[in-house]
């Protein structure tokens, strides 16, 4: 059994370079994964707003109809040509809960048109991160490759794209 012998050398001491891409690897890995998650926070929140938004315009449009509602309330009251007596309060009353349901519905509307922003600059925050995180990703696939090339333009190519991702992903913290 002497002939099996078990070689412990990876070369990493006699690679100095090889360790010093090996620690710009990971901190790449530690910068994608903050930007990935980030993304997804992004992403998340988009939908969250958008949903809100989709509950607000549905509010603004049943006022708008129960507006309508009183309105034609309103209409067919005067159509009927009952006595102006009897008629008169439910009249005023129809009128005021239309003149009271147009006034909700643009505060709804105004509601609903923030959240459609707030989704909007939200998607925009993810698609930043997203691009970050792809740069990121292609950054740590192009210094990793040094290890089976022993070729330093890879490491170079990586760290170009991982400081634009870098960029690109804190550009996307202040939208």
């Amino acid at each position: 059994m002497s002939e099996m012998e078990i070689h412990h050398e990876h070369g990493h001491d006699t690679d100095p370079f090889g360790r010093r891409v090996g620690v710009v690897v990971a901190l790449i890995g530690i910068l994608l994964s903050a930007v990935t998650i980030e993304s997804h926070r992004a992403h998340t929140a988009a939908i969250v707003y958008k949903t809100e938004a989709n509950d607000q315009w549905s509010f603004y449009q049943a006022k708008k109809i129960r507006g309508h509602m009183m309105d034609v309330g309103t209409t067919l009251l005067d159509a009927l040509g009952a006595d102006p007596a009897r008629t008169s309060a439910a009249s005023a009353r129809l009128a005021a809960d239309r003149d009271r349901y147009a006034k909700e519905a643009e505060e709804i509307q105004k509601e609903a048109q923030l959240r459609d922003a707030d989704s909007q600059r939200a998607e925009r925050r993810a698609l930043r991160f997203d691009l970050g995180e792809g740069l990121l990703e292609l950054g740590l696939v192009l210094a990793s490759l040094y290890f089976l090339s022993k070729r330093r333009f890879f490491p170079a190519l990586g760290i170009i794209a991982a400081l634009a991702g870098a960029a690109i992903g804190i550009s996307g913290l202040l939208i």
